[in-house]
């Protein structure tokens, strides 16, 4: 029987960096060579895969949103003779870019595995090998039609991950999802839990430059800050707000987001807590901000809360519209009423 065959596609991050003078940096074509030495990549049981790297390669921190669509983009140009993608990038901006791939990618019928590591694949120790070599795998799965990210021996839904750790190798929880799969001796998928194959072929849908930001509530926070925060031509902003969806009853800083909202700004709340997600009736405060014009983002992690909002707004024009589907679980990103499961 024929291998499988995945498309690598290499955006930069740590698992491809060389040692510079001055820290880790990424180097067009040290992949390529580093990917040679490694026999067992031609082992028959893993896939065969054809590199495609990106030029410039990015350290993740440098990512932008028209680098999302530039990952999209690839795919869908890439896909034929494909069974599967997997996306090599910084660990540090992932769950952004897996956010944004889950929305963007439309009748996705094939895995798209994000993965990358803390130790570049050159070091002598490092998490790259087993990384790299499990995705490759994961992309060769047909019931993994959805987007994930494969890091210290689980596989989450992209839509749900958040990187919580600079030092550990199992970087990244899921906090309100199960793992959609696990690496141990053997690899298992929760196929109850996998969203159902698109009917394919891939196709992606665009990015406009709309205008969003994030801003994480503290205490003192001003009236003007907030202010100048939403200025034009801010379209959207996700609220990082207290624990169920709470923000200080300043009256001034309530009309601050009234006037956001009544000139079309989308403004979705997020908790700052790591588990669970905002219930905006249980608490008076939560309850001003819905008043104000707030929508709840249940328990949507930070990351595909934003990229969820850019995304809409670059599909609906009526903010209403985008309001309406900030609320509704589009790719597994949001739990009814934002309970953990």
């Amino acid at each position: 029987m024929a291998r499988p065959h995945v498309l690598l596609l290499h955006t930069g991050g740590t698992l491809g960096m060389r040692r510079g003078p001055h820290g880790y940096v990424p180097e067009a074509g040290h992949l390529e060579r580093l990917l040679a030495r490694i026999d067992a990549l031609e082992r028959p049981e893993l896939p065969s895969y054809r590199l495609v790297e990106h030029a410039p390669l990015l350290d993740s921190s440098d990512t932008r949103p028209s680098d999302w669509q530039r990952v999209a983009d690839t795919l869908v140009e890439e896909q034929a003779g494909v069974d599967g993608f997997v996306v090599l990038h910084g660990t540090d901006t992932m769950a952004y870019t897996a956010s944004a791939l889950a929305f963007l990618l439309e009748d996705l019928d094939r895995p798209v595995v994000l993965t990358g590591a803390q130790i570049p694949l050159a070091e002598a120790r490092s998490d790259a090998r087993e990384n790299l070599i499990t995705a490759l795998l994961l992309a060769t799965r047909p019931e993994l039609a959805e987007v994930g990210v494969y890091a210290g021996g689980r596989l989450l839904r992209g839509v749900r991950a958040t990187k919580v750790s600079t030092s550990g190798f199992d970087a990244f929880e899921s906090p309100d999802a199960a793992p959609i799969g696990r690496a141990g001796v053997t690899i298992e998928l929760a196929t109850d839990r996998l969203r159902p194959a698109g009917p394919g072929p891939l196709r992606t849908t665009r990015l406009r430059d709309a205008q969003v930001l994030a801003l994480r509530l503290f205490p003192g926070i001003g009236a003007e800050t907030l202010r100048n925060v939403l200025r034009e031509p801010v379209e959207g902003m996700v609220l990082e707000t207290y624990g169920a969806g709470n923000a200080p009853r300043d009256p001034a800083l309530l009309e601050v987001l009234a006037e956001a909202h009544d000139r079309g700004v989308v403004i979705t709340a997020v908790t700052q807590c790591l588990r669970g997600g905002v219930r905006m009736g249980d608490y008076a405060t939560g309850s001003a901000l819905a008043a104000a014009g707030v929508v709840s983002g249940g328990d949507m992690t930070a990351e595909a809360a934003l990229a969820k909002l850019l995304w809409l707004l670059s599909r609906e024009r009526e903010p209403e519209a985008v309001r309406a589907a900030m609320t509704i679980d589009l790719r597994g990103e949001l739990t009814a009423e934002g309970h953990a499961q």
